[in-house]
């Protein structure tokens, strides 16, 4: 077998895995803080909402009465086949799952009022061009609402992130551990409005370091 199909069938038999494992993996996790977290931010969410890299669908049953509409973006078709399980289950509100990368988007500029993103900015490819792409197709004055988990500010703790980033990404199916999301937030088209600064609960060391708030889109 080629090099290239033997890494499809590789990715294709662990992204199946790796799916199927996600919920039991953070069970721990969600139950000690971070599914109040989910909440809490998710409460502020309003008008026509764009989730990307909504995963196994988490966030799904946690938006608030503000929603008009709820479109989540996923690009794994093993994580989309969990969602789809999800998103018509109970919908109080009208919802849509699009399998589509987060650095191209397939919806026109000024669509949306409020963008999501939790724990996903340390997996796709290119987190710029995803914040980039959010803040194409969010209205002027749209909000993004973030948790991520994010590169240590403390210089020991980050050079174990960056020891561990090669492995870990393998295990996780491409999570990058030591990305510095505050920065790219800091350098986009957004301001960031709320940035706290936690610890992601029940977690290993490298994936500890969690940021999590809001950032508004200049009107």
């Amino acid at each position: 077998m080629a090099a290239g199909a033997l890494g499809k069938a590789y990715d294709a038999t662990w992204g199946r895995a790796f799916a199927r494992f996600y919920d039991r993996a953070l069970k721990a996790t969600e139950e000690n803080g971070l599914g109040e977290m989910r909440a809490a931010l998710l409460a502020e969410a309003r008008g026509r909402v764009i989730e990307i890299g909504a995963g196994t669908g988490v966030n799904v049953d946690l938006y608030g009465p503000g929603v008009e509409d709820l479109t989540l973006v996923e690009p794994d078709e093993h994580m989309a086949a969990r969602l789809r399980e999800r998103v018509g289950r109970g919908a109080r509100v009208p919802r849509r799952l699009v399998e589509a990368p987060a650095e191209a988007l397939p919806f026109a500029d000024d669509t949306f009022d409020t963008a999501v993103a939790t724990l996903v900015l340390c997996t796709v490819p290119d987190p710029a061009a995803a914040v980039t792409e959010l803040a194409r197709v969010l209205k002027p004055g749209g909000r993004l609402l973030f948790i991520e988990h994010v590169r240590s500010a403390d210089a020991g703790s980050a050079r174990w992130q960056d020891r561990f980033e090669k492995p870990w990404r393998f295990m996780a199916d491409g999570c990058h551990c030591n990305r510095d999301t505050a920065a790219t937030l800091g350098a986009s088209a957004f301001r960031v409005e709320r940035l706290e600064h936690g610890k992601l609960p029940k977690a290993i060391p490298i994936v500890r370091p969690l940021i999590s708030g809001t950032a508004v889109l200049a009107s």
